[in-house]
């Protein structure tokens, strides 16, 4: 196999700007400035053709169908030869060092930028040692405990292979008739926020690249636990002080302890859903806040845009979300179908996706 030059340098910057080269590349990626890795970013985004970009922006489950004796269905192979070509950024539910081990060093060794994927997984309240549901830790009132327990959770979690878990979830709930409100600090948002900040604390450490801290997620923004009748999915009609004064105050607070993603929530509020609201995405979390991780949408919640008549069709959806700021796109495609042609019309700006995509980047230097 032969590479032009640039594709040889490419590779070469991948692997060293990422510490994915196989010896000792640990303190490559320790005690970066900040200014040392928006350099770094700005010098991979010059290298990136517009479908790696994209790329960067897509996260899929997965199995063991990737590490095992191979493809399994069709589906499965289009999966692979997304990984291997830089159309995956992140993949969910595959957790074991080795499975984990051996699907990264197919896609860094294979890929052409050899850009690392992020593993994630749903360690809500331990990983091998099971702690207390959320809610009952909250009763405790004892924050150093859960600190702890979340530290104990993101050790194990990275020892097999993990780098982001989708907790802690800081939603607000009063309604017992919703299904998630044992995973949630309950009803008090001064409580909420204070366990909030121990959680990403417990999870993240004093530095994410530190081999045991893992990316913490602060979700479901905003107000999924006020959806109507306790019912999943379901529409929130709440005014501004509500939302302002009892719901994201936790969410403050996970941002405040540097929290590294947000997941955006299913439900709409006032008619406009969590994943196309650029007033909560945009004005609030990275304008006035000043977030600069990146958001992930809930599983499929870009495809659902089309369920609550915010858009016609997936590509609708897709330009609706990445323009209201959700930065990577959980199982949906809808980004990676859409967003080059949505791109070449103007409808979505490239520096639009030069964001989003810095954003997971960001992420995954410090990590």
């Amino acid at each position: 196999m032969t590479f032009k030059k640039v594709d040889l340098i490419s590779i070469l910057l991948g692997f060293i700007a990422f510490g994915c080269t196989s010896n000792n590349t640990q303190g490559l990626m320790s005690e970066q400035t900040d200014e040392a890795i928006e350099y770094k970013i700005d010098s991979l985004l010059e290298l990136m053709t517009l479908e790696e970009k994209i790329g960067q922006l897509n996260q899929y489950s997965v199995g063991e169908e990737l590490t095992g004796q191979g493809a399994k269905s069709s589906s499965d192979q289009i999966l692979i030869d997304r990984l291997l070509n830089g159309g995956v950024g992140s993949v969910l539910n595959l957790h074991g060092a080795t499975e984990t081990k051996q699907l990264q060093k197919k896609v860094v060794e294979n890929s052409r930028l050899g850009i690392p994927l992020l593993f994630s997984y749903d360690v809500v309240h331990g990983y091998k040692t099971i702690f207390p549901i959320p809610l009952g830790e909250s009763s405790s009132w004892d924050l150093d405990l859960m600190k702890k327990s979340a530290a104990i959770s993101a050790e194990e979690a990275t020892s097999a292979g993990l780098h982001w878990t989708f907790a802690p979830m800081v939603d607000i709930g009063r309604d017992a008739r919703w299904g998630r409100v044992m995973e949630g600090a309950g009803e008090d948002t001064y409580l909420g926020s204070q366990i909030a900040m121990a959680r990403v604390s417990g999870f993240q450490g004093e530095d994410l690249s530190l081999p045991h801290t893992i990316a913490a997620c602060a979700k479901h923004f905003a107000a999924y636990g006020f959806v109507e009748s306790g019912k999943e999915y379901n529409s929130v009609n709440i005014g501004k002080s509500i939302l302002l004064n009892t719901i994201i105050p936790p969410f403050i607070a996970a941002n405040n302890a540097g929290v590294a993603t947000f997941m955006n929530a299913f439900n709409d509020i006032d008619g406009i859903p969590s994943t196309a609201n650029d007033y909560l995405l945009k004005d609030l979390l990275k304008d006035n806040w000043g977030f600069d991780g990146f958001v992930v949408s809930d599983w499929n919640s870009i495809g659902e845009l089309v369920d609550h008549g915010t858009a016609t069709n997936e590509k609708e959806a897709a330009i609706y979300a990445i323009n209201a700021g959700t930065d990577m796109d959980m199982q949906a495609n809808a980004y990676f179908d859409n967003l080059k042609s949505a791109i070449e019309s103007g409808q979505v700006k490239e520096a639009t996706l030069n964001d989003a995509v810095s954003r997971v980047l960001r992420i995954k230097y410090r990590l």
